[in-house]
């Protein structure tokens, strides 16, 4: 797997590490796999569903209101499990969002859920 210097640890607008980024997935604090980045920096679950965008903080924002959803996309083969850093970055000072975005790490985490989780979960019955 990839050196674990290559993982950017996505922060809360609290500046806490709660997702790594190892490019193009998302992974949560335990190493599973949470989510997608595409290179126009969208931001998808493990479903293909769109939940917003990457920021140079960097963290994940979204539009409070959303106007126009993103259609659902294929998410890339599920990767193995993260053996992510033992120690992250102090976070960078993090500016206030404005009124229009929700920061979705700290505000919406059950919008980047794990493959065995989530609404859009097929009942196992």
């Amino acid at each position: 797997m990839a050196n674990k210097l290559s993982f950017i640890p996505i922060y809360t607008t609290h500046g806490d590490a709660e997702a790594f980024l190892l490019y193009p997935y998302l992974f949560n604090r335990t190493g599973e796999w949470i989510g997608f980045v595409t290179p126009a920096r969208d931001v998808y679950s493990v479903a293909g569903v769109y939940v917003g965008a990457l920021t140079n903080d960097p963290r994940i924002v979204a539009k409070r209101a959303m106007d126009d959803v993103k259609p659902r996309v294929a998410p890339p083969p599920a990767p193995k499990r993260a053996q992510l850093p033992a120690t992250v970055p102090l976070p960078p000072m993090m500016p206030e969002l404005n009124h229009s975005l929700v920061d979705v790490l700290l505000d919406m985490p059950e919008k980047l859920h794990t493959l065995d989780s989530g609404e859009f979960l097929r009942d196992m019955d």
